[in-house]
């Protein structure tokens, strides 16, 4: 009997021997398979207690006869049976808190390109045209972060030191946090925020309160010389309204590691743009995302077997 099933599909381009590798560093008296083949992976999670992998589908599911956990190997889940996994009784956790370094390094990152306008030099250096430009300094400016879980947290970490004033927008206020002033997603604070607000930091998962939260009239509140850093999912941003944002001068730019659609049209205008910055949902690539996650899963093995709660479970 297999005690844990990698299933076949990598992530960020990251082999799934490697993260079968660290499971197994952690787990030494554990049986970790790698199904590399969908009949492989079916006939593997027959009598595996443990599933991990991006996704797993009503089929996989229906095959796995003794499973326990799902590990998911994303953060987000909506794309998972849910309602079929609960009605087996098999616990999920997800991958939660392993991209919050990465993900936060891109976003200063991104800040500082635009602080700095770096951009415009690399375009100068291109063209090999030594001629001075105009920049900013960060420091002095409000930073908002919107969504103050994991990320959140790490990209605030990241700024201190910066001199800057920062702003968090989370579901529940009262739980405080890292910035310096907490507030909710009530329309009217929220917009006092963003007029405040030299960058805007999305960092929030995509639900019926933030899809579509930046849109013509959060523009429209934002000062011209402000700067929208998007690492949550493109449906929290209306992208029709960004573009239109953007021509107009409304914002000073943007730096989108997620776009909505998703993956970005080769004829759409917000590759024609020089403020513009885009990645391909890159920021969450790290070298260290295996060994991140299946510290996640040993340690979650470990509870099951003492039958305490489970870390990262979101079912």
């Amino acid at each position: 009997m297999t005690d844990v099933v990698v299933l076949r599909t990598g992530t960020h381009g990251l082999a799934v021997d490697e993260y079968a590798d660290a499971l197994r560093d952690r787990l030494p008296t554990r049986d970790v398979a790698v199904a590399r083949t969908p009949a492989a992976e079916r006939d593997l999670v027959a009598d595996a207690s443990v599933v991990t992998g991006a996704a797993i589908d009503r089929d996989l599911l229906d095959a796995a006869r003794n499973l326990d956990v799902f590990a998911c190997a994303y953060a987000g889940y909506d794309h998972l049976p849910m309602d079929r996994l609960r009605e087996r009784g098999v616990a999920v956790t997800n991958a939660a808190g392993i991209h919050a370094p990465s993900i936060a390094e891109q976003v200063l990152g991104s800040v500082l390109t635009f602080a700095r306008n770096l951009h415009e030099g690399w375009r100068r250096q291109q063209r090999r045209e030594y001629r001075h430009y105009q920049a900013h300094e960060l420091g002095g400016s409000t930073v908002t972060v919107v969504g103050l879980g994991a990320i959140g947290h790490a990209v605030v970490d990241r700024l201190q030191g910066f001199d800057v004033d920062t702003i968090g927008v989370r579901y529940t206020p009262s739980k405080g946090g890292p910035t310096d002033e907490v507030i909710g997603f009530d329309d009217a604070a929220v917009h006092d925020a963003l007029a405040r607000t030299d960058y805007l930091v999305l960092a929030t998962p995509l639900t019926d309160t933030t899809r579509g939260l930046i849109d013509a009239a959060a523009f429209d509140t934002l000062p011209p010389e402000s700067v929208l850093v998007n690492v949550a999912r493109g449906g929290v941003v209306d992208t029709d309204a960004l573009v239109t944002a953007i021509r107009r001068q409304s914002i000073r730019g943007a730096a989108l590691d997620v776009t909505d659609p998703e993956p970005l049209p080769e004829d759409h205008p917000l590759w024609n743009f020089e403020n513009v910055l885009l990645t391909p949902h890159n920021a969450g690539h790290t070298p260290d995302y295996w060994p991140r996650l299946a510290d996640i899963v040993a340690e979650n093995l470990s509870r099951l077997d003492a039958g305490d709660s489970l870390e990262n479970r979101v079912d």
